[in-house]
């Protein structure tokens, strides 16, 4: 309850105090500290996927500013040699604003990106999102066949229902690829599974519906139990590596990212930079209260 009840009045705290925190799981606030971090990541055994931070914006010029920034990005990581490719989030270019003018900016970004030979995974947000999210992915992949993706997730009553919808954009020309996570927004138990064991086991049911069905999927998780779970998935299946990755963020569970690229299995690092850093690390801090009591240790112990 103590750490809830930090995590909760945080936000709140000057921003200096929320660095504090937030340096430990972003890369930093310009991009040469994003390509810094990815090539540490590189020279660890592991991929990244970048993105540029900020989300939920309330002018369409920002989402032009936004494009031109993440362009600028793309350009910047491939000439540098980053090994890794690119994450995105819609709200960040104007979905909530116009969804016409969301697809346009967002498009130029893939395109660049696939005329690179990279590749951009479109982020899902919060449930009022979802659909929209869903049209704009198959929208991009009609053009971008092997160049965009999505991220679906399992505390989501209807995720294995949009998977399923979506088989039939499933080709061996085209196929589905998809980042599985858990889900970190706040939403009513009418559309999103509560209890944490539900969460655990409707992540292994939709694993195991895309391993069935040969989806490419990233395995983002830092739950050993579900890590576990995937092993056997993968040996049951026997699924070959060009059909899954595991994925992390950035400064969490090290030793077991490790580990898992020890055992020869493909690790993309989730690396956040950006001035917009603030809303990114408040999110999670709610997701996550225990990570206040680092932040009021870090107050009275040096280092």
């Amino acid at each position: 309850m103590f750490n809830k009840l930090i995590a909760s009045i945080l936000p709140y705290f000057p921003q200096g105090l929320i660095w504090i925190f937030s340096r430990r799981y972003i890369a930093g606030k310009r991009i040469e500290d994003g390509i810094r971090v990815s090539h540490e990541l590189n020279q660890a055994g592991a991929e990244v996927t970048s993105d540029l931070l900020g989300e939920f914006i309330t002018t369409l010029e920002e989402a032009e500013a936004n494009k031109l920034a993440y362009l600028e990005v793309i350009d910047r990581f491939l000439a540098e040699g980053v090994k890794g490719n690119f994450s995105v989030k819609p709200t960040m270019f104007g979905l909530l604003l116009d969804q016409e003018v969301c697809y346009r900016q967002i498009r130029e970004v893939v395109k660049e990106a696939a005329g690179k030979g990279s590749f951009i995974r479109i982020d899902m947000e919060d449930s009022q999102c979802v659909d929209m999210e869903i049209a704009l992915y198959r929208r991009l992949k009609a053009e971008f066949p092997r160049s965009v993706g999505l991220v679906v997730q399992s505390y989501m009553r209807r995720t294995l229902s949009d998977l399923e919808a979506m088989m039939d954009m499933h080709t061996p020309e085209s196929p589905l690829n998809f980042r599985l996570c858990k889900g970190i927004y706040i939403e009513p138990e009418a559309i999103a599974y509560k209890g944490y064991q539900e969460v655990r086991d409707n992540y292994l049911l939709l694993l195991d519906f895309m391993f069935r069905n040969k989806i490419y999927v990233g395995i983002a998780t830092h739950d050993k139990f579900l890590i576990e779970g995937a092993y056997r998935l993968i040996e049951k299946y026997r699924v070959p590596a060009n059909l899954y990755e595991f994925q992390m963020l950035y400064g969490v569970t090290p030793e077991l990212r490790a580990s898992i690229i020890a055992r020869n299995h493909l690790m993309r690092i989730y690396v956040p930079f950006g001035e917009k850093w603030f809303g990114y690390s408040t999110r999670r801090l709610k997701e996550n209260p225990k990570m206040a009591s680092h932040i009021i240790k870090a107050l009275f112990i040096r280092g």
